[in-house]
């Protein structure tokens, strides 16, 4: 059955509802709070959204003239470099950019049929994926927006995307590494935040990642280290897999430092 792009465009709707309500009432020093990515403050993680979200309607909308622009950046795809492009812009305009960036995003994929195939900046995903990596992104952008603001959010049953993106990742992940992943198969079992049991992977691989989807989510965004979360990794295959996951396309990111 196809997945359902109304459902998982109210998803996006809804996890940028969370985002907007802590950002809409910062003064413009608020949004220069520096925030857990090294060098960045709030304002550089709405444009970072706003920016991509313009980027993934383009690859929808006009995928060669996409793929053109990639191949001509080369490897100047740099989110330091783009974010640094938006800083003379106050709060009040990122956050008007974001709010009509990511009208767009949702209105376009709504419509759209999810197994197409987009171009992106790694490998190419189908429109659900690509939908589902911006409920992701937005989620992970938004935690370190919580963070630097001291704010807790709720966990919510759309953390499923996230961890699905994590889990479909492993290869990737791998790869950014310069690696090959090991045959061995890997069982994911996390708790989601109603108490469900979510699962991915053979129920009887020897490697598991068992724990909290949100502590799961945290890990394979790298927005917490492994050592911080209540997550337990069994296996070679397991532990090698959590010391590198990486949801998110680019460069291998540099995860964050345990707390202790």
């Amino acid at each position: 059955m196809p997945v359902d792009m109304a459902a998982l465009a109210a998803d996006l709707a809804a996890e940028s509802a969370v985002t907007r309500a802590l950002v809409a009432g910062l003064d413009e020093a608020g949004w220069r709070t520096p925030t857990p990515a090294a060098g960045w403050d709030i304002a550089d993680q709405i444009s970072h959204l706003a920016y991509f979200d313009e980027v993934t309607v383009q690859s929808a909308v006009h995928p060669e003239q996409f793929k053109a622009e990639l191949a001509a950046a080369g490897d100047n795809v740099d989110p330091d470099t783009i974010a640094a492009r938006f800083r003379d812009r106050t709060g009040a305009q990122l956050l008007a950019w974001f709010e009509v960036a990511r009208a767009e995003l949702i209105g376009t994929f709504a419509e759209l049929d999810p197994r197409t195939r987009l171009p992106w900046f790694g490998p190419a995903m189908s429109a659900a994926s690509s939908l589902t990596a911006r409920i992701m992104e937005t989620w992970a952008h938004t935690q370190d927006i919580a963070d630097a603001l001291g704010a807790t959010r709720e966990p919510t049953p759309r953390l499923r995307h996230v961890a699905h993106i994590g889990v479909g990742a492993r290869a990737f992940s791998y790869a950014v590494h310069g690696k090959t992943p090991p045959p061995d198969p890997v069982r994911v079992e996390l708790v989601a935040p109603d108490g469900a049991r979510w699962t991915w992977g053979p129920e009887d691989a020897e490697n598991r990642v068992t724990g909290p989807a949100l502590d799961f989510c945290l890990l394979v965004t790298q927005r917490r280290h492994r050592d911080d979360l209540a997550l337990a990794i069994d296996g070679p295959a397991a532990t090698e897999w959590m010391a590198i996951a990486q949801a998110f396309a680019g460069a291998a990111g540099t995860g964050r430092s345990p707390k202790g």
